[in-house]
């Protein structure tokens, strides 16, 4: 498998890989000022099909990112839908893909006003994204000492660059005490927030038990997605509620939810272990039918899946989004 992929969507065109570049005087590279989406696109063997997950929430997210930063969005939903769909297609990938949707902001954020007129670049950044060992082995976590970012200081729900030095912290700090996955992060009131790239929940006494969007979480899409399908197929009793940090070493399963992290289960946190110390019945359960759904196999939810390459395989690609002057800041 290559390292990086062969073409990257850059500032309204798909460009070879050594060509997508950022001037070091931008914000996105002084201040980490960009915001971004992670997102799957789930590969089905059976219909040679990539189909990007979710992409309406996707796109409606980063807009509201983007919002509350102040930057202005240069393309429309559909343009970056398309931005989407012709890198996937120019890669040729067969496989599951995660790809890093970014907007980012330029050059004379400084001294432009108002902050709307500050140029305002994006890339696509695509990979293969296989299942990793830990979706079926579990992992081992830890409470951090760092504390979750609030929505009074930088705000979780953006979804921005900047937000992730807190999670980078959190997951050194793990690492260096031994720990292979990523940590829970705590909130200023002491109660579980989420890990430093997916969502939290746990099972206790055959409910899906998970921290409220008010704990300083990202508003996942996963997450979501879970606390949905857990309510309708699987049946469970599903609460969004605060969680203390002791509740978790007495659950009877846990998991990690996320684009990233899929549906990771736990299995310790602080060394103690969570059920029977192995991934859980339930977590199990929830797996199994989130890749079905994500993978087009269950026609109730193909309305959430968007196809990459379509029933004409070999149609062209939709042309790529132009890029609005000014906005380039190579």
């Amino acid at each position: 498998m290559e390292a990086h992929p062969k073409f990257v969507w850059f500032d309204g065109a798909v460009v070879p890989w050594e060509q997508a570049n950022v001037h070091v005087s931008t914000a996105t590279v002084l201040r980490g000022a960009n915001v971004f989406e992670g997102v799957r696109a789930y590969w089905n063997g059976d219909e040679r099909e990539l189909f990007i997950f979710r992409n309406d929430e996707h796109m409606a997210r980063l807009r509201n990112s983007a919002k509350i930063m102040r930057m202005a969005v240069p393309w429309t939903k559909d343009e970056l839908t398309r931005a989407q769909v012709e890198v996937l297609r120019a890669n040729a990938f067969e496989g599951t893909v995660w790809f890093r949707l970014s907007l980012y902001v330029g050059e004379g954020e400084d001294h432009i006003w108002p902050p709307e007129q500050v140029p305002v670049g994006g890339f696509i950044l695509p990979r293969l994204a296989p299942h990793l060992p830990r979706i079926t082995e579990g992992v081992d976590t830890c409470i951090s000492t760092w504390t979750r970012i609030a929505d009074t200081s930088v705000p979780p729900r953006v979804k921005a660059g900047a937000n992730y030095h807190n999670s980078r912290l959190a997951v050194m700090e793990a690492r260096t005490n031994g720990y292979a996955g990523q940590p829970i992060l705590l909130n200023e009131r002491g109660k579980v927030s989420e890990g430093p790239g997916a969502c939290f929940c746990m099972i206790r006494d055959g409910a899906l038990i998970t921290p409220p969007v008010t704990a300083n979480i990202l508003e996942s899409i996963t997450r979501a997605t879970v606390l949905e399908l857990a309510r309708d197929a699987l049946k469970l009793k599903v609460e969004e509620r605060e969680i203390d940090r002791t509740e978790l070493y007495v659950a009877d399963e846990g998991f990690f939810c996320g684009s990233g992290w899929e549906i990771t289960p736990v299995k310790s946190v602080d060394r103690y272990p969570v059920g029977t110390g192995q991934p859980g019945p339930l977590t199990r359960r929830l797996q199994e039918v989130y890749f079905s759904v994500v993978e087009g196999r269950v026609p109730q939810y193909r309305p959430w899946l968007l196809p990459v390459y379509g029933e004409a395989k070999a149609a062209k690609a939709p042309k790529a989004a132009k890029a609005p002057t000014g906005a380039s800041t190579r």
